[in-house]
């Protein structure tokens, strides 16, 4: 058997934590007092029934983390479908904004890298339809050894056509890791989606702020941004792999985006920092720097918008 490829960040950047550092870490956190009592709302409005019967209009709906369903020409999209009631030792901290049976058939799902909060078999098995599956390169073989055969890779940078929608797979700053020995055998980045109408949303996945942002920006024309703002406390450790609150508005003025919708927080606890911490310092900047208020997005938990409302 050959060597396995392992990919790489831009400017060969690496997510590289000793032992001492996990320890200093666990010191660190027994110090900490955080309050998780206060958690994310969920959307007193659901409207799975609508979703289900919508066959036409563009909607996007937050279930929780980095799971969203996105509706667009007609097609039901996923992405990194997680409903998984634990990560680790830890309880999932808020409940999916939507059951997956209220979902309606999926045709496509994107993922955007192989970490369990971003690809949940189990999850997966319980969705209706029979989505096509793009993935990153390095992960097509974990999907057809569960039997799965409609499966894409994607490098970065590449393209594909499904139902009139073009899909797009792009760099992130990250790594991955499933087993003791697959660290970085499979790629990470985000997806982009244009429909026949010129809209774009971005799915940017999970990542450290990074040059790629502006790169992107200048490629595609992005309307709104899927942006993740948690699991970046402490930095120190956190932030080659995670972006913080405020270096993911730097982002989004890079990308040049319309809309800004927050997510990868208040789901599961996967640094110190909770979810209602990471969205007041998302609220702090945008005030800080004066932006329109109307191109932040803050959804709800199992939340819709529907066509130009976003």
């Amino acid at each position: 058997m050959g060597k396995r490829k392992r990919y790489k960040n831009y400017d060969n950047v690496k997510n590289e934590q000793s032992f001492s550092d996990m320890l200093r870490w666990a010191k660190e956190r027994r110090q900490k007092k955080k309050d998780l009592s206060v958690q994310l709302p969920h959307s007193e409005q659901k409207q799975a029934e609508e979703l289900r019967e919508n066959k036409e209009a563009f909607s996007l709906t937050w279930i929780g983390h980095a799971t969203f369903l996105i509706q667009m020409d007609g097609l039901n999209i996923l992405t990194d479908p997680v409903w998984a009631k634990r990560m680790g030792v830890q309880k999932r901290l808020t409940e999916p904004g939507l059951a997956q049976e209220e979902l309606p058939e999926i045709d496509i799902v994107v993922i955007s890298h192989g970490h369990y909060d971003h690809l949940d078999f189990r999850s997966i098995r319980k969705l209706k339809g029979e989505p096509t599956f793009y993935v990153p390169e390095g992960l097509k073989s974990a999907f057809t050894r569960r039997g799965y055969k409609k499966v894409t890779e994607a490098n970065w940078w590449d393209t594909f056509e499904a139902g009139g929608i073009k899909l797009s797979f792009v760099p992130a700053q990250h790594w991955t890791k499933r087993t003791i020995t697959d660290t970085n055998t499979s790629h990470w980045g985000g997806w982009i989606f244009e429909d026949s109408s010129g809209r774009s949303v971005y799915f940017v996945g999970d990542t450290g702020y990074f040059r790629g942002f502006k790169e992107i920006g200048d490629e595609f024309k992005v309307d709104i941004v899927l942006m993740p703002i948690g699991a970046y406390e402490p930095e120190w450790f956190m932030k080659v792999s995670h972006i913080n609150p405020e270096d993911a508005v730097k982002a989004f003025l890079e990308l040049k985006g319309k809309k800004f919708v927050p997510m990868h927080y208040g789901a599961y606890r996967l640094a110190d920092d909770t979810g209602p911490e990471a969205l007041d310092r998302l609220l702090k900047e945008w005030s800080r720097l004066d932006l329109d208020e109307g191109m932040l997005k803050v959804f709800k938990l199992g939340e819709t918008y529907w066509g130009d409302g976003v």
